[in-house]
């Protein structure tokens, strides 16, 4: 099949090509980066915000829409999946769907019906809209709030949701929230992000009496809104009771690359304090057996069918969580070794990049007529 991936996100579309590609298919992504991560692609679709950059950015991008044709799937990171207003998105969504045969919506981050429904509905016990049945009201959940709710954004999200031939959840509580709309459940599925495991993963050995080794990662802008503010005020407070049983390494702003250089000497990483599972970074992470302390709720192991492993140090969104959990581990190494061997099969197991990619093959088969009744991550759909 010849495919299209636009947009990208923590490099969830570049591992998928990757994974794609392995498997015979023709794979190309197109995306901006991710901003400032700057991760690979085949289309650059950067944008930079000067007068003559804007100039190159349309150039490139009519350049690249032209080339944009004859896709057996094209697959959106996000309703937004350029760098323009979503006023301006319409014409080059339908032009998408004119030109090629299928095109799905990936429900991976932030969009309308995230917002939406975790203020309105609220079926989380907690996430980036709201702590049980309280609405949070801090600066970066009502500016997220008031992006995408009563906004073109907004409209711009029901317009392709309702109109693309499927929508993929990357993450359980994208399910969770994406099944609240009732237009949008026949034609969705849960499939796992994908991560390519290191060739030879292994736990080493720690020294006795050796300082655990946190990681954090700060996102520019996004530290409220990730919750790594209050992750990081607990492991300051850790460290300075335990001043020699605990080395913090903190990244903030940084490449992917040396993102990735800084966190590979951790035991452990703090990420995601509002979710219910682990996402890219902690995933990236946990296969190179770093222990993620986050989200690691029994939803996240229930839709994945896991029984076994538990290898996430989960905690709650609050301080006196964070600061608890990080603790124990402090005063209890001797769980490092096990956890860590755990991350690694754990996320062999059920996020191994070729793994992930067949259930998308399937789903991309399916979806191409002429192909019969197949199992699409946790959903069976028939031809």
């Amino acid at each position: 099949m010849k495919i299209l991936l636009l947009g990208d996100y923590s490099n969830v579309h570049c591992t998928l090509a990757e994974g794609l590609k392995a498997l015979g298919h023709e794979c190309v992504v197109a995306s901006n980066g991710d901003y400032w991560k700057n991760y690979p692609r085949d289309i650059d679709l950067q944008r930079k915000l000067t007068p003559m950059g804007n100039i190159c950015f349309v150039w490139r991008l009519m350049k690249a829409m032209r080339s944009f044709r004859g896709y057996d799937i094209v697959q959106l990171i996000n309703p937004v999946f350029l760098e323009l207003k979503a006023e301006r998105m319409y014409w080059f969504y339908d032009y998408l769907r004119r030109h090629n045969k299928r095109v799905i919506l990936g429900a991976f981050g932030m969009d309308y019906y995230w917002a939406q429904v975790n203020t309105d509905v609220r079926p989380l016990r907690y996430s980036d809209f709201n702590i049980g049945d309280t609405v949070r009201m801090d600066e970066p959940a009502v500016f997220y709030r008031d992006e995408w709710i009563g906004t073109p954004k907004g409209e711009l999200t029901k317009y392709v949701a309702r109109d693309v031939d499927w929508i993929v959840a990357g993450l359980q509580e994208y399910w969770a929230t994406y099944n609240e709309v009732p237009e949008l459940r026949d034609k969705m599925s849960f499939i796992p992000f994908p991560i390519k495991m290191p060739s030879a993963p292994a736990v080493e050995s720690r020294e006795e009496g050796a300082p655990v080794r946190l990681f954090i990662g700060i996102s520019k802008g996004r530290s409220a809104y990730k919750g790594t503010d209050i992750m990081l005020a607990a492991a300051k407070a850790v460290q300075q009771k335990y001043p020699d049983r605990l080395e913090l390494k903190i990244a903030e702003g940084v490449p992917f690359a040396q993102y990735q250089h800084m966190m590979d000497t951790s035991d452990a990483i703090l990420d995601q304090l509002y979710s219910y599972t682990p996402a890219m970074n902690s995933l990236l992470a946990m296969s190179k057996g770093i222990i993620n302390i986050g989200g690691g709720e029994p939803e996240n192991y229930e839709i994945l069918g896991e029984t076994e492993l538990r290898p996430i140090v989960n905690v709650l969104p609050t301080f006196e969580s964070c600061f608890e959990e990080i603790e124990k581990l402090v005063l209890h190494p001797e769980r490092i070794s096990e956890l860590k061997r755990q991350s690694i099969e754990y996320v062999r197991k059920h996020h191994d990049y070729i793994k992930v990619a067949k259930e998308y093959e399937k789903l991309y088969k399916y979806l191409i007529p002429n192909f019969s009744t197949c199992t699409v991550g946790n959903v069976s759909i028939k031809g």
